[in-house]
């Protein structure tokens, strides 16, 4: 049975804040086994996105791509994409509206509604540690990440009010 919600965490444990994608993943795991929630939301973790991904679109209601972000506003920034095959990508690695834009032309059917965590993040160098600043960041994102999973149809009904 596919889970409803698929969560990508994208990112490089290796090169210091760009790690937030997979603590956050691992810290919303063990969370969704503790309320239950695991079988509603699968979480796809791995350093970029491949066009691979576009697979594990579907079936699926609402897809969420985690990731940290050079020059994004603290906290974080949660936002709608859309497919794009104006961004731009190669068989190396993607960004989340090329993985919908392929899911697209791949399944010919549109992508779930989907959007994007980026989570503030200031170093990314080879060998460095995880930033103070973006611990604080990703306990934030955490926060919002236990709030969609709660109620994954929160961002649908926050753009209709708007």
């Amino acid at each position: 049975m596919t889970a409803p919600v698929v969560i990508f965490a994208v990112g490089n444990p290796s090169r210091g804040d760009d790690a937030l994608g997979p603590l956050l993943a691992g810290r919303l795991a063990a969370w969704l086994e503790a309320e239950g929630l695991r079988g509603r939301i699968e979480i796809v973790e791995d350093f970029q996105l491949q066009i691979e991904h576009a697979l594990d679109l579907e079936g699926r209601q609402l897809a969420l791509f985690i990731d940290a972000g050079a020059g994004t506003p603290a906290p974080f920034v949660l936002r709608r994409i859309a497919p794009s095959a104006a961004v731009a990508h190669s068989t190396h690695a993607l960004a989340p509206e090329a993985v919908l834009e392929v899911f697209r032309r791949t399944m010919r059917q549109e992508p779930p509604p989907s959007y994007v965590l980026c989570v503030a993040g200031a170093a990314f160098g080879l060998g460095e540690p995880l930033t103070a600043a973006a611990g604080i960041n990703a306990d934030a994102a955490f926060a919002k990440l236990q709030a969609l999973c709660r109620a994954p149809e929160l961002p649908l009904r926050e753009e209709q009010a708007a």
